[in-house]
């Protein structure tokens, strides 16, 4: 048996591959040739199936009252709309934009959880939320050309926001393995539902693009299995011997990781002005001394959405 520094810092190197292969999904997103509608559709049929063989692997059960099957389908359409409105970010401008808008979703998680759980409002997260809004005024100014594409992220992230305050509420009564499985398919459910309307309304007569080109097969592949079904159930499975604040903590590296690899990946294409990058820095340290200071006043900090 490893001894238990071993073990621990094995769990940490873990949790940090699980929020890069999180930070490398905008990057499969560019990468595909598929358009974010269709796309995303693969992705949750993909991860549906991908956690049905877990849960059947496991032997967990997956049968659930009609009335919380619905319900549970029902949230799935907001990690729909979250995943696509992400990816067409993504497309709209670049990966780095995409990510640093994103990036509030603290932000909006804020503003959400006293309106859905009627909470109190906490004065600091007004004034991290002012730094956000500060970073956001950088961004915009720094890179005005790729305004849509930041202003798309930023409702995917309100979006992700509600989808996480609804789960904190969903996963105290299902586990989520059982949870994400439901959740995906409905996800895929509402696109199916949704393919008629967007054919004829949104794709400016090219109906509908399923098929996968080129290396199509292996990005959704690494956006389904790696970064979906993966790295959830890792992060699970991590998050029974490492504490929810350093959970946290560590996915809110997400967008740094992401932007990072994005210069790795494109290069010269999201290299960004430095007005971006300073506005960047302010949303990313309003993010990580969020639970800093949230465990300082021993408040909970949201728990956030990977991507």
């Amino acid at each position: 048996m490893p001894p238990r520094g071993a073990t621990m810092l094995r769990d940490y190197l873990k949790l940090h591959f699980i929020v890069l292969l999180w930070g490398f999904t905008a990057i499969l997103g560019k990468l595909l040739t598929v358009p974010p509608v269709e796309l995303v559709f693969w992705r949750t049929l993909l991860a549906a199936v991908g956690l049905a063989v877990l849960l059947l692997a496991r032997r967990q059960p997956w049968r659930i009252p009609a009335r919380q099957a619905v319900q549970l389908l029902a949230v799935g359409t907001l990690v729909a709309a979250h995943w696509i409105t992400f990816f067409l970010a993504a497309r709209l401008s670049s990966v780095s934009v995409c990510l640093a808008g994103l990036a509030t979703l603290a932000l909006w998680t804020s503003l959400l959880e006293p309106l859905l759980l009627r909470r109190r409002v906490r004065g600091y997260e007004v004034g991290l939320g002012l730094i956000t809004m500060v970073g956001l005024y950088l961004v915009s100014q720094a890179e005005f050309d790729q305004l849509l594409g930041l202003g798309v992220a930023v409702v995917s992230a309100g979006i992700s926001a509600l989808f996480s305050v609804l789960n904190a509420q969903l996963v105290k009564q299902h586990p989520p393995l059982r949870l994400t499985f439901y959740e995906m398919g409905g996800a895929c459910m509402s696109i199916a539902l949704f393919f008629p309307l967007y054919s004829h309304y949104f794709t400016r007569g090219q109906g509908l693009q399923l098929g996968w080109h080129g290396y199509d097969w292996l990005w959704l592949s690494l956006l389904a299995g790696a970064c979906t079904v993966y790295a959830f159930s890792t992060s699970v499975e991590l998050m029974k011997r490492i504490s929810p604040f350093a959970v946290n903590l560590t996915i809110n590296l997400e967008p740094v990781y992401g932007i990072g690899l994005a210069v790795l990946v494109f290069g010269r294409e999201e290299r960004m002005a430095t007005g971006f990058y300073l506005g960047t820095l302010l949303i990313v340290f309003s993010v990580l001394i969020h639970p800093l200071v949230a465990r300082r006043l021993k408040d909970r900090p949201p728990t956030p959405t990977p991507i």
